[in-house]
């Protein structure tokens, strides 16, 4: 269904949905700033609202999820990033948004890999059980053995993963604060392992 003002409605309730999360976060003030200015303020606080429940999010998928236009969104992106409500950073061949100064250079690294399907599954699992071999995540995600091991040696170039002594997640605490804060942007994985965070909470300490 269209409005009378050409606006789909769809559109527009996902941006009026986000732009209520954007509202009521800490940044809000800050992209208020933009609004004033220009009068766009649904689609730019939808983004800040966006990124705070979707940390590390690149431009294609906060383009398509919010149903913006490839201009729109690279339009808005930069002027957040201008007013320091947010901040990119490069992750291979993507561009990576978060909310301006609450993930440091891991915590950033741990966002991007987790963005991965593959990788946050071997994470995920090995946040499950540390005792997980090669042949165990391979099972587990139902992929071949080659591509743990090329995602392993992914995840251990950019700090995530130890393989000196079997595989372990580098400071398994952060990257668990980050899945269950983050939980419901991760898929189902990630939220049955936030239900029940407090059984690896000895782990991680």
């Amino acid at each position: 269904m269209t409005t009378s003002n050409g606006v789909d409605d769809e559109k527009r309730a996902t941006l009026r949905r986000f732009a209520a999360i954007g509202a009521a976060s800490s940044v809000v003030g800050l992209s208020e700033t933009a609004a004033a200015e220009t009068g766009e303020s649904d689609a730019r606080d939808a983004i800040a609202g966006y990124l705070s429940t979707t940390p590390g999010a690149h431009f294609s998928k906060i383009r398509d999820d919010l149903q913006l236009g490839t201009g729109e969104t690279q339009h808005h992106l930069r002027r957040l990033e201008e007013l320091e409500v947010i901040e990119r950073y490069r992750d291979g061949d993507y561009k990576r948004f978060v909310t301006s100064g609450r993930f440091d250079e891991f915590e950033k690294q741990a966002l991007g890999y987790l963005r991965r399907e593959t990788p946050r599954g071997m994470l995920i699992e090995l946040l499950r059980r540390p005792e997980a071999t090669a042949g165990d995540l391979a099972d587990a995600l139902e992929v071949s053995p080659p591509t743990v091991s090329k995602y392993a040696g992914e995840l251990e170039e950019a700090g995530l993963l130890s393989r000196e002594d079997g595989y372990a997640v580098d400071r398994p605490a952060t990257v668990l604060l980050l899945v269950v804060r983050h939980a419901d942007s991760f898929g189902v994985a990630a939220q049955e392992l936030a239900r029940n965070a407090d059984q690896y909470l000895e782990y991680v300490e």
